[in-house]
């Protein structure tokens, strides 16, 4: 269906569905309490099951965690290995293999899930299956294409554009795996679209842990032979490349595995598949050229957004860099530099993970929404959401406020943290408005808005560029102009997001139970958790047991105090992850 279409449906819908939203509460309250009343079989059958992009978010969103410390955990032999030389080609190579990854297949599961998911809502299986055929025809054009790029053009890319020839072998043997990964974008991309997480993030932790193995493995065969082959060429540089390659040959097995799981899935799928298909009565068939059309402009305005914040990065990476030297600090400026990104930025984007899982599994759920016309469950979907999104981030934030020098000193030691406990301190506020911009880019993409994340991100980026350059050069603010910049571009999206998600569906953002009672709750969470950890330390003096009971306790007290500030109601728990379990804990608590 046109963007258009789908605009003026919302519209029209806007006055019937006003009056629904207000006859709607006491239809389901009086749900509620029959279903509460009845049968002793079903106690607990009402609840919200409907909103299962929050349970399957939540299971990506860990997936997601896993995978990440996974991957912390083999880079400390992949550097005992190949030391920091054969580190520094093997993120150049990924450099390379990144942006290409963004131009062929980054937003496949994207586009493959909304469009599935469209036709799903609407019965039409023939078409769903339409979808994927030409999902994957384009997989294999684009993905080829970025392949071959990548191959012939590594010379290109490692000599001439870096200048680390080395580097050329891990980029070679990147190549096939963007190819690899286009194909398990579209199959990743045709399950979200059905509703479900779980092969996406389960492929994800097998894609990791297949990775984190093979590349260890590889890494240390291949650095041995790189350093036979020094011996005869009489040349160094041969043993950290070639180890750096065999890591990346851990990438391509990784993601080869993930898609023979997928694949496998989808094979024992595919009867059922053939029997919607055959079941078909929508009488709708879509022409390949018109899926195709639609399929393109999902597809770019993805690789735009992705584009900008990219660029986003290398403008900065230049500013900082350029006006620093200028107000002769250049000296400090990589140490800085390296702070900034490796230590503050990698931890505020931690709680990023649940955000981001939320957003992946929310388009679809919004896409078959529009695609039913049911203007209603999509403002309810866009309300959980954001509801959802904040309860974990803004307890983040105060908790790596207040928690700044233990968790810094507990994950980085043997360095002075001095610089980034300051960072995190002042920018922990961050995570709160990425959290955000992220879940409403989710649902402009989900209403079928995909031009205006592209043209509001580029609006901010013009806003942070001029106010990074403002606090770095007029105001002197040294590293910290950078931190407060990169919270007022995740500012100014939220604001830009807001706007538009407001013109396009008429929603109203609810604010005491989204941001004030979280951040109430939050802030006696922070309070609690910091007494915890300065009378563990004092007693004890020990930073991981401090932090660690700071953790918990913090998790505790948020917790009841959401509950019992009513920020929570009990049927909301169950369409949070475990929520049957955690409302039979609480009840036996007396904390409901």
């Amino acid at each position: 269906m046109r963007e258009e279409t789908e605009r003026e449906i919302i519209s029209r819908q806007r006055t019937a569905g006003r009056r629904e939203e207000a006859t709607g509460g006491s239809r389901e309250s009086a749900g509620r309490s029959r279903n509460r009343s009845g049968s002793s079989r079903k106690p607990e059958a009402v609840p919200v099951r409907k909103e299962n992009f929050v349970i399957q978010g939540t299971i990506l969103a860990v997936a997601g965690i896993i995978v990440r410390l996974i991957g912390i955990l083999y880079r400390v032999p992949m550097t005992n290995i190949i030391g920091d030389e054969g580190m520094g080609y093997y993120s150049t190579a990924f450099n390379v293999y990144n942006i290409m990854l963004i131009l062929s297949s980054y937003s496949l599961p994207l586009a493959v899930s909304k469009m599935v998911a469209a036709r799903l809502a609407k019965g039409q299986y023939r078409n769903m299956n339409r979808v994927l055929r030409a999902a994957l025809v384009y997989a294999t054009v684009v993905g080829g294409l970025a392949c071959f790029i990548t191959w012939n053009f590594s010379g290109f890319f490692a000599t001439t554009l870096f200048n680390t020839p080395f580097c050329v072998y891990a980029l070679r043997t990147l190549a096939p795996t963007i190819w690899i990964m286009a194909y398990l974008g579209v199959l990743r991309g045709y399950f979200q679209g059905h509703g479900t997480m779980i092969p996406t993030a389960i492929s994800q932790i097998l894609e990791q842990v297949v990775n984190a193995i093979i590349s260890v493995v590889a890494a240390s065969v291949l650095f041995k032979v790189g350093l036979d082959t020094a011996k005869v060429y009489g040349k160094d540089g041969y043993a950290q490349a070639f180890g750096a390659a065999g890591g990346t040959i851990g990438t391509g097995s990784g993601a080869f595995a993930a898609l023979l799981f997928v694949l496998v899935l989808f094979l024992l799928y595919r009867p059922t598949a053939k029997r919607r298909i055959a079941k078909d009565r929508s009488g709708s068939v879509d022409s390949y050229r018109q899926i195709s059309r639609i399929f393109f402009f999902t597809v770019i305005p993805v690789i735009v957004s992705s584009g900008v914040y990219n660029i986003n990065s290398v403008i900065d990476n230049g500013i900082m860099a350029h006006g620093m030297e200028s107000l002769g600090r250049g000296k400090e400026f990589l140490a800085l530099w390296g702070i900034y990104n490796n230590k503050y930025m990698l931890l505020v984007h931690v709680p990023l993970a649940m955000a981001n899982s939320l957003s992946s599994s929310l388009i679809p759920s919004l896409s078959g929404a529009i695609a039913r016309k049911d203007r209603k469950a999509a403002i309810e979907k866009t309300a959980l959401a954001i509801r959802f999104a904040m309860l974990i981030a803004i307890p983040s934030a105060v908790g790596l406020t207040v928690l700044s020098a233990p968790v810094n000193n507990l994950l980085f030691r043997g360095g002075n943290n001095a610089e980034a406990i300051r960072m995190m301190m002042i920018g922990a506020s961050a995570v709160i408005f990425l959290s955000l911009s992220t879940v409403t880019n989710a649902i402009l993409q989900g209403l079928n808005r995909m031009n205006v994340p592209v043209r509001n991100a580029l609006i901010s980026l013009a806003l942070h560029v001029i106010a990074l350059y403002i606090m770095l050069m007029i105001f002197n603010m040294g590293i910290y102009s950078m931190v407060f910049a990169s919270i007022l571009f995740a500012l100014f999206m939220c604001i830009l997001n807001a706007i538009a998600i407001r013109n396009t569906l008429g929603y109203r953002q609810e604010m005491v139970k989204t941001f004030l009672l979280p951040a109430i709750s939050a802030a006696f969470m922070g309070a609690a958790a910091y007494g915890v950890y300065r009378g563990v330390t004092l007693v004890i003096h020990s930073n991981v047991l401090g932090t660690l009971l700071a953790v918990l306790v913090a998790v505790a007290v948020y917790g009841v105090l959401l509950i019992k500030l009513h920020c929570i109601e009990e049927d909301e728990m169950y369409s949070m992850p475990m929520g049957r379990k955690l409302t039979r804990i609480c009840r036996k608590l007396h904390l409901m």
